[in-house]
Parts: structure tokens; sequence; C-alpha cells
């Protein structure tokens, strides 16, 4: 019993130092971020909760440029979610053929809409439990829209520039989107919950791309595992 309670102990406190280290890391790189892009922001266009919604359903496995430019013609020929509603399916599917996977997310973007008119009045539900039920619509999309919308983030958005420079900015070690939006709300203060998704997008957009990231002047060179291990290979 002894022996078992002294482990037990021994793991919490590896656990402890473990979180403390990444929260340091985490407060160092929101100042980096915060300074480096201060005028981060969601670049999916939008003039209303609504459309946020549906252009943040079309992004998934897309380019926000794609989105946007599909969304620049879309936007002005329907209301939404009124107009989508009562669109026939094959109708929507050649409005956003442009864009991945189209028919599946036309399918779900006409019953989503059919949802809001019939159930929520044509407004969007303001809770996360709510938005998820909508189709197509996961925990990512669902707080992109609570932090954009209504600044009541019940979480941090997870997408794969958030997911990929939190694995090599050591605030987590999994590539699971759940488990790194679980230790990113663990490490930072909620308060840079909605802030801090952007300011990674910036970063993993314009520097830290998945191939060839710019490192040669980055701020994080010296506290990344991906400069840190290229680095020590000869490899930059």
């Amino acid at each position: 019993m002894l022996l078992r309670d002294l482990s037990n102990k021994s793991v919490n406190l590896l656990s402890k130092m473990n979180t403390d280290s990444q929260k340091k890391q985490a407060r160092y790189v929101v100042s980096k971020l915060k300074k480096n892009y201060p005028n981060a922001h969601c670049e999916l266009h939008h003039s209303n909760p609504v459309e946020l919604l549906v252009a943040t359903v079309m992004s998934a496995q897309c380019t926000d440029v794609m989105v946007n430019k599909v969304n620049k013609v879309f936007f002005k020929k329907y209301k939404l979610p009124e107009g989508v509603a009562d669109l026939p399916l094959s109708k929507l599917e050649k409005e956003i053929n442009s864009i991945g996977l189209y028919k599946n997310k036309a399918k779900n973007i006409k019953k989503l809409c059919q949802i809001l008119v019939e159930k929520y009045d044509g407004k969007i539900p303001e809770t996360l439990a709510e938005l998820i039920e909508l189709p197509g619509v996961g925990r990512k999309t669902a707080n992109v829209v609570l932090g954009e919308i209504y600044n009541k983030p019940e979480g941090v958005v997870v997408d794969t520039h958030v997911k990929r420079l939190s694995k090599r900015l050591k605030l987590t070690e999994s590539e699971n989107p759940v488990v790194v939006e679980r230790d990113l709300m663990e490490v930072l203060p909620k308060k840079h919950w909605v802030q801090f998704a952007h300011w990674m997008i910036f970063h993993g957009r314009r520097r830290c791309k998945a191939q060839n990231p710019v490192c040669s002047d980055c701020d994080f060179r010296r506290k990344c595992d991906y400069y840190e291990n290229n680095y020590k290979q000869g490899n930059l």
C-alpha cells in the first residue's frame, strides 16, 4: 500500500510539473503570437451568424480562400437559412460544387438550414450541445461560432494548423483534436481561447507550414520540437 501511495504521488507530481511547464510555455507562445499578429481574425467572409456557420461547414478539408470565392456569389443569391432550406438539393450542389466534398456538405447545409428555420426561428443556438446536434457541425465548427458570434467559448478551436502548431510548440503531446483541445483548455486562460486559434492559424498559414516552415527567424525556433529535431539532424 505504501509503495502504491508513493507511486501515485510521484505520478501526480510529474503530471503537475508537466502542466506547469506547459502553462509557462503557453504564456510565452501567447505573448509572441499577440505581438506578431495583433490583427489576427477569422478569415471566412460572412455578414451574419448563419453565414459564418455555413461557411465553416464548407471549410472542412477546403481552404478559406476557396470557400470565400464560392460564397461571394452564393451568399448574395440566397438568404440564409430560409433561402437554402427550400432550395432543391441538386441546385445547392451545383452552387457549391467547386469545393471539396460538396455533395455531403450540400446535404448537411440544407438540413441544418431546415432545422434552424423549424426549430430555432432562423437563429443560431448558443450552446455547444445544441450546435453539435446540427448536421455537419462538430466541436471545431461549434467553437468557431460560439467564440466569433457570441463570445461564449466552451472550448478552443482546433483545426489542422492549431493541431500541428500545438504539437510543435510543446503544448500537447497528442495529435487527436479532442485531446489537443483539452490540453489547450488546461494551459490557456479562458480569456485567450477565442483569439488563440486566430493567432495560431495566422502563424500556421504564413510561417509554420506543414511542409517547409520558415524557421530561420521564427520567434519560437528555440522552443519548438520541429526546429530542435531538424536542427540537430542538420536539416535546417
